[in-house]
Parts: structure tokens; sequence; C-alpha cells
């Protein structure tokens, strides 16, 4: 039942399930209980690093990963009666995380010097600069675009040989609505549980907002930092727009900024667009958001606060991630079950157990099916759905 709640889009349909498939009739108020519940025991178990539930030897990866990422929910008030009632914000922040035991090769020369064709493709780019828009607003990513983040290129030579290339072998995710300094606990010990620390390889991957890098300064300084490359790519782009406008010549000074970038020169860019900020100006004080000027003002600073982490030739020598491209994967597939015009939850109890439940439910190492073999009193909740179902 908790894992038809945790692979369905609603308690109804979970319930639906249960009675067509399965033959109990149990109620989607029951599924709702219970998974409360459950989203407690959950919590619990990450406190404790799953030493009562998880009992399978961890072993130390060759390539540990980390990656970090916002996310939204939509919850109502509690104790209002029926009826939707939403909170003063309505939609909330979500935080999360995925830590992935992988493998890859090593190499004393950039094994793919030339970026892929996607970061030249404009509307691709275009995807790419709104989403980032969304973020940089919200704080999270509230988009539905289903972007190429790493695609393969078979039509670069330099693409061909992947070796280089992390290959997932096991995840695992969590995701809560707390704050980020608690989540960064939460995230230390994920980590400490999967033996991270002992990898000879560790690399930390988000995007440029200043939580993700607190998280990593607390707890994670050992990672090697990256920047999500493709948020790299939006900034770029904007910044060809702030001083070209939409021209030929924006997009040829975007594709040498990019290419520049990708191959770690980023001291370059940041150069030349100082010498195209003298010659449009600074901004005033009282400027608008959507000023060029203002633009170009935020991405050097941007280019300027993340410069350490954009070593992305170097990235690549060390068999490393240059992009989120897992975590957004991540993401879509927690925004499948908790995220959509229809879904609110309970602030914050609601929301806070169907994160733990399907963050669980998409782990590797199937936590969640063994939280439930080992949970307490998991033969009087059989009794007592038994027992809903006979009346």
């Amino acid at each position: 039942m908790i894992i038809l709640n945790a692979e369905t889009r609603s308690l109804k349909r979970a319930s639906i399930v249960m009675k067509r498939v399965v033959g109990l009739d149990i109620s989607p108020n029951t599924i709702e209980r219970i998974s409360l519940e459950v989203g407690n025991d959950l919590e619990a178990a990450e406190q404790e690093q799953w030493q009562s539930v998880l009992h399978s030897k961890v072993t130390v990866p060759s390539l540990a990963v980390v990656e970090f990422d916002g996310g939204r929910i939509r919850t109502r008030k509690t104790g209002c009666g029926p009826g939707v009632h939403l909170t003063s914000k309505g939609w909330n922040e979500t935080k999360n995380a995925i830590f992935v035991s992988a493998t890859s090769e090593t190499s004393e020369v950039d094994p793919q010097p030339e970026p892929p064709s996607c970061f030249l493709d404009p509307d691709h780019v275009v995807k790419l600069t709104e989403k980032a828009k969304t973020t940089e607003k919200t704080g999270s990513d509230d988009s539905q675009a289903d972007d190429k983040a790493e695609p393969s290129d078979e039509q670069n030579p330099s693409s061909r040989n992947t070796t280089h290339k992390p290959k997932r072998l096991l995840r695992t995710v969590i995701s809560s609505m707390e704050s980020a300094k608690e989540f960064g606990k939460q995230m230390y010990r994920e980590a400490t549980r999967r033996r991270f620390g002992e990898a000879d390889r560790k690399a930390f991957v988000a995007d440029g907002l200043t939580c993700n890098w607190s998280i990593h300064h607390e707890h994670f300084a050992d990672y090697v930092p990256i920047l999500d490359f493709t948020h790299a790519v939006s900034y770029l782009f904007t910044a060809s727009i702030a001083c070209l406008g939409k021209t030929e010549q924006a997009w040829t000074a975007y594709a040498g900024w990019m290419r520049a970038a990708w191959q770690g020169n980023i001291a370059l860019v940041i150069a030349e667009l100082k010498v195209r900020q003298a010659q449009i100006g600074h901004p005033p004080e009282d400027v608008a958001e959507d000023d060029p000027r203002e633009q170009l003002r935020r991405v050097i600073g941007y280019l300027q606060n993340n410069r350490s982490r954009m070593k992305y030739d170097e990235h690549r020598k060390m068999g490393l991630p240059t992009t989120s491209a897992w975590m957004e994967s991540a993401v879509k597939e927690m925004n499948y079950r908790i995220k959509g015009t229809e879904m609110f939850w309970n602030n914050p109890e609601g929301a806070e157990a169907i994160l733990k439940i399907r963050s669980a439910s998409l782990s590797d190492d199937d936590r969640l099916v063994r939280l439930m073999t080992h949970r307490p009193g998991k033969s009087t909740l059989r009794r007592e759905c038994l027992a809903q179902n006979a009346a």
C-alpha cells in the first residue's frame, strides 16, 4: 500500500489500484494516515543512519557524487475544514539531494575539449536560460521542460570516447522541507552512511545559489566543487543578449564564451565581459532589473563568485560530472508524485511524509521495502486494513 502511494499519482489512485489489483478496499484516508506514520518512521531511520533497517555491507565507492537542487511543492493550511485553504506562500520550496556511487576513467588530457552540440542549439539554450531565470526568482526549479542536460553527441568526434563520463552504480535520494541548514545535516548523515568520505574521488555539484555552497563549505569541503555547466551556459547567453541584443553577433559571442568556459578558460570570458561592460556602462543605483547594464553586472558577479567551481577541463580529466543531469532527473521523478495543479499537501506533516516516502522509493537500496519489513506494528496495521476491507 505504501509503495503504491509512492509510485502512483495520488492517494485516490493508490486506493483504486489496491482494490482492482490486490483485492483490498482501503480508503484514501486510511492510506494517508498510515503514510504519515511511515513518514515519521523514515525520518527516525534517517536520524539513526538506517542502522536498524539497512544491514547490507556498504562499500566505499571509487567515485562519490553528491548533487543538490531545490524543488516546489504546494501546501495548504490544516485544521480549516473541507476544501483547500492555501498557506500564505501556496508554493513552498523542497530540498533534494542525490548520492551516487559511480565509476569513470581519469585522463592526463581533456577527453572532450569541444562542447556537446546541444549547447550550440539556439532552442535548447533559450530553454535553459528561461529555466535558470525561474530558479533564480523562486529559489527552486518550477519548470516542466524536458531538458537534455548532457546528451550523447554522435556528431562530435571528441564525444565518442565517453569513458570519462561517470556511470551510475547506486543512487540514494533524500528530500525534505527543512531549512537548508537542517537539510545539510541530513545530507551529511547520508553521505557518512554511504562511506562517501572515504572515496578517492569526490564531487559536489549544484547551481550557483548561496545556500548550496554553504552546505558544501560546512559538510563537504573536501569534495571538488562543480558549478552545473548548464547554469553557466544560461548566464553566458544572457550576457550576449545584454551586450549585443538579439543579433547574429550576440550568438557568435555566446558561442565563443561558452566554448572558452567549457575548456576551463573562465578568466578570458570574464575579461571580455568587462570590456563589454566598459562599452555599455555600469548600471545606476535605481536601475531596472531588466536593464542590460544590470544584467551584465549580475552575470560578471556570478562568474567571478563561481570561477573556482568552473574548471571543467580539469573535472573531465578527473572523470567527474560537469552537469547536474542526475539531479535534474531525480527532481522530475519526485515531481511526478508531489507536484501538479491538483496536488495540495498538508503543511508540514503531509508534505514532509510524501517527500520521505517518494525519495525512499527512488533509492536503489530498497530502503522503503526494508523499512516496511522491519516496521514495528506492521502486523497490527495489516489486521486493521483487512478489517476495514471486510467491513
